[in-house]
Order: C-alpha cells, then sequence, then structure tokens
C-alpha cells in the first residue's frame, strides 16, 4: 500500500515549470518520508523507555503499577507524574502530535517566570514557536483563541496564554488521552510493571 502510495506521489504531475517542478518534487519527497515513517510507525513500551528522564531500567524499577494504573484515573493526574508525562509524550510522537503537549509544558513553564523583562521575551517566542499562523510547532486552535492571545501579547502577562491553553489541554483530554490510555504503550508498561511485582 505505502509503496503504491509513494510511486503515485512522485509520479504526480507538478507542472511545466520548472521552480514549480522542483517545488513539487521537495513536496513529494517530503510526503514520502513522512509516509515511509507512518508504515513504520511503533507503539511499544520501548518507545516510551527510550525518552524517559533517567535511565530506562532504573526508571521503570521505579514506576509502580499503581501509578501507572492512576494515570488513567485523570488527564491531570498523568500530567502531574513526570513518567506520566515522558509515556504521554511518547504516544503523542507515534501520532505526530506532540506539539500539544509540549506548548502545554511551555505555558506552564511561563508562569513561573518572574522576571518582566524575560516575560514579554518567552510570551513572544511561545506565540511564534506554537501560536502564531504557521508556527513551526503549531498547535490547533481557533481564529478567537489565536488573536485574543495575540491582543494578550500586547502587555503580556502570566495568564496572556490562559484561554489557549486551556483549549489546547481540553483537545488533549478529549481526544489524544483516551487513546493514550487504549495504547499498547500503555498496556504494555501496565504489564511490565505488575510483571515485576509478581
Amino acid at each position: 500500500m505505502w509503496s503504491a502510495l509513494t510511486r503515485s506521489l512522485s509520479d504526480h504531475p507538478v507542472g511545466k515549470d520548472p521552480q514549480a517542478m522542483r517545488t513539487g518534487q521537495r513536496q513529494n519527497k517530503g510526503m514520502r518520508t513522512r509516509l515511509g515513517c507512518l508504515s513504520h510507525k511503533s507503539d511499544s513500551c520501548s518507545d516510551f523507555t527510550a525518552i524517559l528522564p533517567d535511565k530506562p531500567n532504573r526508571a521503570l524499577k521505579r514506576l509502580s503499577t499503581e501509578e501507572a494504573t492512576r494515570w488513567a484515573d485523570s488527564f491531570d493526574v498523568l500530567l502531574s507524574h513526570k513518567y506520566g508525562v515522558a509515556a504521554f509524550r511518547a504516544f503523542l510522537k507515534t501520532e505526530f502530535s506532540e506539539e500539544n503537549l509540549e506548548f502545554w509544558l511551555a505555558c506552564e513553564e511561563f508562569k513561573k517566570t518572574r522576571s518582566t523583562a524575560k516575560l514579554v521575551s518567552k510570551a513572544h517566542r511561545i506565540f511564534e514557536e506554537f501560536v502564531d499562523v504557521q508556527a513551526p510547532r503549531e498547535v490547533n486552535i481557533d481564529f478567537q483563541t489565536r488573536e485574543a492571545t495575540r491582543k494578550n501579547l500586547q502587555e503580556p502577562s502570566l495568564t496572556c496564554f490562559d484561554q489557549a491553553q486551556g483549549k489546547v489541554h481540553s483537545l488533549m483530554e478529549k481526544d489524544s488521552y483516551p487513546r493514550f490510555l487504549r495504547s499498547k504503550m500503555y498496556l504494555d508498561l501496565l504489564s511490565q510493571s505488575q510483571r515485576r511485582l509478581s
């Protein structure tokens, strides 16, 4: 299936213009790369352990079944646990949507800012990276929220991203979080922690 898709992408005519053809070839190459990643997409516990904050084996030994089970209690419980965040991040990477979590975490870090000078520069950096149209890691928020956040940047405060952060939190909670709880990655993690106890 993937080879047929990538073949059809490379055979697709872009136009006679040489510049357009070069642009089309670059786009096709990018699409083939993304499709190749998708065809090899993994959702295993080893993907999670590769990005754990500590050494993977030691971290898995520290992670109790009770802690991992509690992640299913609520999305906020998951976000309050460093291994929960690491596992959720690894899962989002398999779905190519880790920018939502990265934005949420950036906002949490931003709220700890005490220096006014740093507040302004951090606010603009977060907006340019995650909120602005065509941002490198643009999050999925509606036009009104994006514009309200843009207006908040005229006089940045610790609450200037609250509306956008709330929308992204809600999106992850309703969409990605239930899929994470059903994922092979999470179920493998639970079974590994239970096996250690037996």
